[in-house]
C-alpha cells in the first residue's frame, strides 16, 4: 500500500525535496532511454515495499503490455527521499503515489502529475489492538497515544474522527521506530493507522485481532486515498507519447489484475521475490480489493464498460479541501498555504486507453 508511513514520510520530505531540485533544469526524462533491444528503458519507482498498489505495473511487464508499447520498464526500489522527489528530479519516470502527497509538494513548488489513478474509495482504518478493551469506538481514542510517522495529514483526520463520535480530540503521539504493529503490540502506543486491504488482510489472517474504524463513518469526506501513478509535469511537456505509453500498458495490467486476482498475484509474487511476498495473503488481499470494489465497478470494468485509472476529481477535490480547512498545507518555508490545491490542476486521465472487456487483455 501506500501506506501511512509513506504519506507521513511524504510530508515531512517535500521541503528536503524542493530544496534538492530547485536547480535542476526540468528539461524532461533524464531516467529513460534506449536498450539494446530497441525498446526504451523507463523507470518506475515503487512507492514502499512491492505490494497489491504496485500489482498492475508487474503485470503490465510480465503479459508483455509495456514490450507491445515498446518499452523496458525496470521496476525500482523506493529512494531515501520519496518516491516524488524521484520523480520531480528525473531520476525515476514514473512511480506510484496519490494525490494527497502530490498536493503537499504542489503547494512547495513541485511540478508533479497523477496520470492514472488506481484507488477509487479509501480504504484507510484506524485501529487498535482488540486486547484494548478500552477502545471501542473513536471517541475512546481521547487521551490515548497515536503511533505516528508525523504527518499532519493523520493528525487531522483523528481528530475529526474522535470529534464527530462525540471526543474532544485530543491525543498523545509517539513516532513508529519499527511497524505499527509491533509498536501497538509493545504497549508504547494505544493506535495507530492501516489499511483494509493490506494490513486488515494480515490481521484477519495472521493477528493480532483489532477494533478498527473507517475514515466515511465519521465524516471524513471525500477519498483519502487516490493511490496511483505520478509523473512530472516536464515529462508530460516533453514526451506525451511516453506518458501515453506507458499509462496505457499500466491501465491494462491493473485491469487484468481486477479480472485475475489470483493470477495477478501469483505474479507479484513471482516478479517481486526479493519481497518473499506469502502468495496465499497476496491472493487474500487481491480478492479483497475485488470484493471491496477498491478500484471500480468490477463487473462493470471485466464486461468493458468502464475502465480502471480515472481520476475521481469531485471526491479527491473534498478530501484536499478538507485538509486545507484543517491548516494541514505549509509552504516550502513552513508558512501557511491559503489557496486549496485543485485536483483538476494535479491530476489528469486524458492518457488513458477507452476500455475493453478482459477477455481481450
Amino acid at each position: 500500500m501506500i501506506h501511512r508511513a509513506a504519506r507521513g514520510l511524504a510530508a515531512a520530505l517535500a521541503v528536503t525535496a524542493l530544496a534538492l531540485t530547485s536547480g535542476c533544469s526540468g528539461s524532461g526524462n533524464t531516467a529513460a532511454s534506449s536498450s539494446s533491444s530497441g525498446l526504451r528503458k523507463v523507470t518506475f519507482m515503487l512507492s514502499w515495499a512491492p505490494d497489491t498498489n504496485h500489482i498492475g505495473v508487474y503485470v503490465a511487464k510480465d503479459r508483455g503490455y509495456f514490450a507491445q508499447a515498446g518499452l523496458d520498464v525496470d521496476i525500482i526500489a523506493v529512494s531515501q527521499a520519496g518516491a516524488e522527489q524521484a520523480v520531480q528530479n528525473g531520476q525515476a519516470d514514473f512511480a506510484l503515489s496519490n494525490l494527497t502527497n502530490v498536493a503537499d509538494y504542489s503547494v512547495k513548488g513541485a511540478n508533479l502529475t497523477e496520470v492514472l489513478q488506481v484507488q477509487q474509495k479509501p480504504s484507510a482504518i484506524w485501529c487498535a489492538l482488540a486486547s484494548n478493551t478500552s477502545i471501542t469506538r473513536p471517541k475512546d481514542l481521547d487521551g490515548k497515544t497515536f503511533a505516528t510517522f508525523g504527518s499532519n495529514e493523520d493528525d487531522a483526520v483523528i481528530k475529526t474522527m474522535i470529534r464527530n463520535d462525540g471526543g474532544q480530540g485530543t491525543f498523545d503521539k509517539v513516532t513508529v521506530g519499527t511497524s505499527t504493529f509491533q509498536t501497538l503490540g509493545s504497549g508504547q502506543a494505544d493506535f495507530g493507522g492501516f489499511y483494509a486491504t493490506w494490513e486488515g488482510v494480515q490481521a484477519e489472517m495472521n493477528g493480532p485481532q483489532l477494533t478498527c474504524f473507517k475514515e466515511p463513518d465519521y465524516g471524513i469526506p471525500g477519498n483519502a486515498d487516490s493511490i496511483g501513478v505520478i509523473t512530472s509535469n516536464s515529462t508530460i511537456s516533453s514526451d506525451p507519447d511516453l506518458v501515453k505509453a506507458f499509462v496505457q500498458a499500466t491501465q491494462r495490467g491493473y485491469e487484468y489484475a481486477y479480472a485475475n486476482p489470483d493470477d495477478a498475484a501469483s505474479i507479484l509474487v513471482t516478479g517481486a521475490a526479493d519481497a518473499n511476498l506469502d502468495e496465499a495473503f497476496v491472493k487474500k488481499s487481491m480478492n479483497t480489493i475485488v470484493e471491496g470494489q477498491y478500484w471500480g465497478d468490477h463487473d462493470a470494468i471485466v464486461a468493458g464498460a468502464a475502465r480502471v485509472g480515472d481520476i475521481d476529481y469531485d471526491g479527491v477535490q473534498k478530501y484536499l479541501d478538507f485538509l486545507s480547512q484543517a491548516g494541514t498545507y505549509t509552504d516550502a518555508n513552513g508558512d501557511p498555504v491559503s489557496a486549496d490545491p485543485q485536483v483538476k490542476q494535479l491530476a489528469t486521465d486524458d492518457y488513458l486507453a477507452d476500455p475493453q472487456p478482459a477477455s481481450q487483455l
